[in-house]
């Protein structure tokens, strides 16, 4: 069953697959660093300002249409725990929660009743690895561990290295990675393209996400170039932020790592993804980000495999609004716990 939803001349589907399988085009195998390109990419920040700033009011969704659009962010979101007190009974209901996301009788009351819908990952700490794989066990759900001494990324570089190869080794499919910023502060980009080639080497099958961390990069233009270089070095996935800086994802940031993100597309023909990461908290936001990929990358970029939110908060909001959706009445946040 496929649950569709239009907007204007735009239309988004909710396919009953679960989570996809975790390869669903080439991999990047990067390229040499090409400096020329990297010193060419300037932003005009107005510009985009100016873009992000009509977005919201130009696409919106309503009703029918509204519930399949948050159906559509489930299945691309990355469920998240990364708190200092994590436990693995946290983790367990973190995971049974990616594994029914939305009740039973709302899912009924939207006309998918039995349809397999679950998020695109759980992302934690490499102590929950073991945790969260025995509890997504035969789900078909991907484990996402935070590695290379997040948030910060100023541990050891040797540590940081065999922690992305522990990680791997412990079941995560997935690791996001945090890069040095002072490479990007100091227009370093070799010594950058070395470090996340090499994490990406560390990483073997595992998918890896480069967390670029740009509320600390200073200006739009060393997003756009850090975003680039990380691609060259072997990126899957480039990513907003840890969620831990003081400016997590933002629509002007979101748009500089996405035109990145085409333009390596056009040239090399690889397909990156893209997760904006910490603040994504409200349904409308989340709408506003999947309007945003769909006008900029097309439906393609609107599957698991090439689209995360990293959210914690995102799934209990969504839920809400689907209730209301359902009954006309919102519902206390209690009422959709995380587990």
């Amino acid at each position: 069953m496929t649950v569709s939803a239009k907007t204007k001349s735009t239309t988004v589907s909710v396919q009953n697959q679960g989570a996809l399988p975790q390869v669903q085009h080439i991999r990047n195998a990067g390229m040499v660093l090409d400096m020329d390109w990297v010193r060419a990419v300037e932003v005009n920040t107005s510009a985009v300002e100016r873009r992000c700033a009509s977005l919201p009011g130009r696409r919106s969704v309503k009703k029918d249409y509204q519930a399949a659009w948050l159906l559509k962010a489930i299945t691309v979101m990355d469920l998240t725990t990364l708190s200092g007190d994590d436990t693995e009974r946290r983790v367990n209901r973190l995971c049974r929660k990616a594994m029914q996301p939305v009740r039973p009788d709302l899912l009924a009351a939207l006309g998918m009743e039995g349809k397999r819908l679950t998020t695109g990952a759980i992302c934690v700490y490499h102590e929950m690895i073991p945790a969260a794989v025995r509890a997504l066990e035969g789900s078909g759900i991907p484990v996402a561990a935070v590695s290379t001494g997040f948030p910060a990324g100023l541990s050891p570089f040797h540590l940081r290295v065999a922690e992305i190869k522990a990680s791997v080794k412990a079941g995560a499919a997935e690791i996001d990675i945090v890069i040095s910023r002072r490479l990007v502060l100091e227009g370093k980009w070799q010594e950058l393209y070395d470090e996340m080639r090499a994490f990406r080497d560390a990483c073997g099958d595992a998918h890896v996400k480069a967390i670029l961390a740009t509320g600390e990069l200073g200006t739009l233009r060393n997003v756009a170039r850090a975003s680039l270089v990380c691609m060259m070095a072997g990126a899957d996935f480039i990513k907003t932020s840890t969620g831990k800086e003081s400016v997590n994802a933002t629509l002007p940031v979101s748009l500089t790592m996405i035109r990145q993100i085409r333009a390596y597309h056009e040239v090399t023909g690889i397909e990156i993804g893209y997760k904006p990461a910490g603040g994504i908290s409200k349904a409308k936001d989340a709408l506003v980000y999947l309007a945003l990929m769909k006008e900029e990358l097309g439906n393609r970029w609107l599957s698991p495999d090439l689209f995360r939110f990293g959210a914690s908060s995102l799934l209990g909001d969504i839920e809400r609004q689907l209730e209301h959706h359902v009954t006309g009445r919102y519902s206390a946040s209690y009422r959709h716990a995380m587990g």
